[in-house]
């Protein structure tokens, strides 16, 4: 579903009213590295297409990497793997971002971790680790002062209005927090929601801080 809004951190005039959106260092995004998003391109080092190796070896720069086969629940993906980078210099590493690989289109989907994943912005305005309603309230408003669009997702989480980017929610303590997946369609799937990795469903509402 589509609904009038934009993405962006802005801080100015719009009909007499001014709209100032938190930056990253009102809710920790300073501590985290910060990846840039190009849509259909990729996000930070990680490029769409990449083989599971290409992958590896891109996200190095985080830390220790794991790779594991995703269970098949839909026969019409072919073959698809995760590959965890979990981040250096602590004990145990914490997961920052899992990258899912189809045998038929290379990288189609990365998840950045809502407590440790790298902060990445959708025309500035901070995409991971939100309090998900400050999220939305922060792209209504920039909807409402510059005349732009914004999506939910079926399940209600408010997001930029780019198909490549689906929010997901990840409960950490008692707050439900922003874990963007950004994402190309794999496999002859229609939309990227139709796309996404079985086993992401899991973070949405369960905790995992």
């Amino acid at each position: 579903m589509t609904d009038r809004m934009g993405g962006g951190k802005f801080s100015g005039d719009s009909g007499g009213a001014t709209v100032v959106f938190r930056t990253e260092a009102d809710f920790g995004g300073a501590e985290r590295d910060e990846w840039s998003y190009a849509p259909a391109v990729g996000v930070g080092p990680l490029r769409f297409g990449m083989t599971v190796d290409e992958v590896v070896e891109a996200v190095e720069i985080l830390g220790r990497t794991k790779v594991g086969e995703c269970a098949r629940h839909h026969a019409i993906f072919s073959p698809t793997w995760r590959v965890e980078a979990h981040r250096r210099g602590a004990a145990p590493s914490p997961l920052a971002v899992t990258a899912y690989v189809s045998q038929a289109v290379g990288l189609f989907c990365i998840a950045a971790d809502a407590v440790h994943g790298p902060q990445v912005a959708h025309d500035g305005i901070p995409l991971v680790g939100r309090d998900l309603s400050e999220l939305e309230s922060d792209t209504i408003a920039y909807a409402e002062a510059m005349d732009v669009l914004f999506r939910y997702t079926p399940e209600g989480y408010a997001g930029p209005d780019d198909p490549g980017v689906v929010m997901r929610g990840q409960l950490v303590g008692q707050v439900l927090r922003s874990r963007p997946l950004f994402m190309v369609t794999r496999d002859g799937a229609n939309t990227e929601w139709d796309s996404m990795p079985s086993e992401e469903y899991r973070f949405n509402g369960q905790s995992t801080a």
